[in-house]
């Protein structure tokens, strides 16, 4: 796993690029919902096609193989926390700033994330909160807070 964080972390860096860029072209459009969609649209499409040309012959097993009826319903909501999180981005970059607005959006995923993995939601490995992870947190919150100070 360690040989994972660069992968992480330019993932990271990808998110915050396009966030930019996006708010940018809802500068443009007049509309940050509008620049959502269009991100989303052509995310879909672009997937659309990967998926195509690299999986092509294992999809239609992985379609037949599939049974909606056992998947929990509130998994299919996720998608209304992209579009509130996704849109919101861009239309509070420019307004705060990007690197304003990452900061505290990194503190929000990554305390979630902590009680994601507290209680194991959503059938994720479950880490326990301890006294060191609780210490990072706040660090985590007292740093962010300097950060954004003016």
């Amino acid at each position: 796993m360690t040989f994972l964080w660069p992968i992480a972390l330019f993932a990271g860096s990808c998110i915050a690029v396009q966030a930019a860029m996006n708010a940018r072209l809802g500068q443009h459009f007049n509309n940050a919902w509008l620049a959502t969609s269009y991100a989303f649209l052509t995310s879909f499409l672009l997937i659309g096609f990967v998926l195509i040309v690299t999986q092509f012959k294992s999809l239609s097993a992985q379609f037949e193989q599939l049974q909606t009826s056992a998947i929990p319903w509130y998994l299919w909501l996720s998608c209304f926390l992209s579009v509130i999180g996704v849109g919101s981005m861009y239309w509070l970059i420019p307004k705060m700033g990007v690197g304003n607005l990452m900061s505290y959006a990194l503190t929000g995923q990554l305390l979630m994330a902590m009680l994601i993995s507290h209680f194991g939601l959503f059938d994720s490995p479950q880490k326990l909160l301890s006294t060191t992870k609780l210490v990072g947190a706040t660090l985590l919150i007292f740093g962010i807070l300097l950060i954004n100070k003016e």
